[in-house]
């Protein structure tokens, strides 16, 4: 049947099972807002105060559900306002698929208004985009995109399509969404025999897990794999979620904030087990020194991360829940009680614990989020921007359901948690949603509080407020001679007024006693509320490995003077 360019694409959006779009309406898109207004009653539009915020929201929506986000901004500014949510999700691998206008093809490299070439400036940060120049093209190259998004190794891909596209007529018939077979290349059995047999010989395994694992919904594979093989557990920033966090074998994170007990483990293994991660710089520290003692099997689809950032004893190069699934049949229950005895008394000896700074009434990040974790019995979906709360997010609340968690992970944006949380209430809307967050990102998208209220979104924005750029201002503490440039904000805006006048409920603790009532009236209120926490500006995240030593040297404590 013939349908205009504009029906063309939400017919093959709904193919792909899309039920939401996260956007904002521009010239260059308008036949395509006009069919979403037709096909309301099928596919919700979620509109943001900014189009960053709306493409960080279709991120979110795809890492806490498994299904592919889709992001919608018109040309030219509209356009590249996404490029950093692109960005975002493509150095975390995340599934979406951005729609852009653009001018019409005659128009197109006239330095027409509103006219950027979104596809060259976004070429290194996609797996693939596309500008639709033949009308006929379009339901392919949408079918196409939704496939590559979410093949292999997942991440973006963008369409710019030009707008007299949208008016035209297309034939289009509804066809079934090809199915995603996740490459298991040749010798791939033999590989994974090689790596059980490397597991069974181990006397001192450690298993280091990342995003890999959450992406693949392997997350019940790999639970089976840490049963068997009887070994204590890090999961990298991505991959928080990958494992229930209360497990006796859940050591903490690895690297420069990982905990003391990661970076003995990592020294005294024999064999460390790396499932779906990179060896990001983060984590490694030190190249040079990094898990000098023991073999490493690197298990990852990507093979262009085979040997990228350090050399492995051995590698299976494949999607990490086959190679699981098959590593789970060729493992007997294993079991190895001197190793981990002797890392559970690394673990009780160095548990991580807050002091305070001030008073002991003072209000501790550690207790807030501990608080968090137990009202919410660890089932909160948590999102977060990029900072010193990111890392106590990962440190202190124990996740124990797969998808989560949401964190600029690779980029380390800030000002994306916001968005990211309400993709995440949108797709989960019976899940709690909290994003948490420093004041310093805060006021990188805290217009987006019109959005919640707009939405009538019930997502909790949780802000430790410090007046600082605390990340920042560790650093400048600790190699800069305390020379705090910049990174004083003190705004003086008061953020429970700021809530209110957007429509928002508010809520601030301001002492220990207030931590537990009001983040109950938070969690219980049912609607969008703000939690101003303030904190002590300088409270610091630790451990904390300075850059380029060996990860088993962290920073434990830091004199405040």
């Amino acid at each position: 049947m013939k349908l205009n360019g504009s029906d063309v694409i939400i017919e093959c959006l709904l193919e792909q099972g899309v039920d939401t779009i996260f956007g904002y309406p521009g010239g260059a898109v308008l036949n395509i807002y006009d069919a979403l207004y037709k096909y309301s009653d099928k596919i919700k539009h979620i509109i943001t105060a900014h189009e960053q915020a709306a493409c960080h929201a279709a991120d979110g929506y795809s890492r806490t559900t498994g299904r592919t986000g889709v992001v919608l901004a018109t040309s030219g500014p509209g356009a590249t306002n996404l490029v950093t949510g692109i960005a975002t999700a493509y150095m975390d691998s995340i599934p979406m698929v951005a729609i852009t206008g653009n001018v019409g093809r005659s128009l197109l490299g006239l330095d027409s208004f509103q006219e950027v070439d979104i596809c060259g400036i976004t070429m290194p940060i996609t797996k693939h985009n596309y500008i639709v120049k033949d009308p006929d093209k379009l339901p392919e190259i949408i079918r196409e995109a939704f496939y590559i998004a979410n093949e292999g190794r997942k991440g973006p891909v963008l369409i710019d399509i030009p707008k007299d596209i949208t008016a035209a007529m297309i034939d289009y018939e509804k066809r079934e969404p090809k199915k995603i077979v996740n490459h298991n290349p040749d010798g791939i059995g033999e590989q994974i025999e090689i790596a059980a047999e490397l597991i069974k010989s181990a006397e001192r395994p450690f298993i280091y897990a990342g995003g890999g694992v959450v992406s693949a919904d392997a997350t019940e594979e790999m639970t089976e794999f840490v049963r068997k093989v009887n070994a204590p557990v890090s999961l990298s920033l991505m991959g928080q979620c990958a494992m229930d966090n209360t497990l006796d074998c859940y050591i903490g994170m690895l690297g420069m904030h990982g905990t003391k007990t990661a970076a003995m483990t990592l020294n005294k293994c024999d064999l460390m087990i790396v499932l779906g991660s990179r060896f990001s710089d983060r984590v490694l520290c030190n190249p040079n020194t990094f898990a000098k003692n023991a073999k490493i099997i690197h298990i990852e689809i990507d093979p262009a991360e085979i040997g990228k950032n350090i050399e492995v004893y051995h590698h299976v190069t494949g999607d990490v829940k086959y190679v699981l699934s098959k590593l789970n049949e060729m493992l007997p229950d294993m079991k190895h009680p001197i190793w981990m005895d002797q890392v559970m008394q690394w673990k009780k000896q160095y548990a991580l614990k807050m002091v305070p700074i001030e008073s002991e009434d003072e209000v501790l990040p550690q207790d807030v989020i501990e608080e968090l974790d137990r009202l919410t019995e660890g089932k909160a979906i948590i999102s977060t921007e990029v900072g010193q709360h990111q890392m106590w997010a990962a440190q202190y609340y124990n996740f124990r359901c797969p998808r989560s968690f949401a964190s600029s992970g690779g980029l380390g944006t800030m000002g994306y948690g916001f968005g990211a949380g309400m993709g995440a209430k949108v797709g989960n809307p019976d899940r709690t949603v909290v994003n948490i967050a420093g004041d310093g990102s805060f006021f990188m998208n805290c217009n987006e509080l019109s959005s919640l209220a707009k939405h009538k979104i019930p997502m909790i924005e949780l802000v430790f407020e410090n007046d600082v750029l605390g990340m920042v201002r560790q650093w400048q503490r600790l190699f800069y001679g305390k020379r705090f440039s910049q990174t004083n904000i003190q705004r003086g805006t008061d953020l429970v007024k700021l809530a209110e006048a957007f429509g928002i409920e508010s809520v601030r603790i301001t002492n220990k006693s207030e931590i537990k009532p009001m983040l109950e009236k938070a969690l219980n209120c049912g609607k969008p509320c703000l939690v101003d926490v303030i904190i002590n500006k300088d409270i610091n995240v630790l451990p904390m490995v300075p850059a380029g030593k060996d990860v088993s040297e962290p920073i434990m404590d830091i004199v405040i003077d």
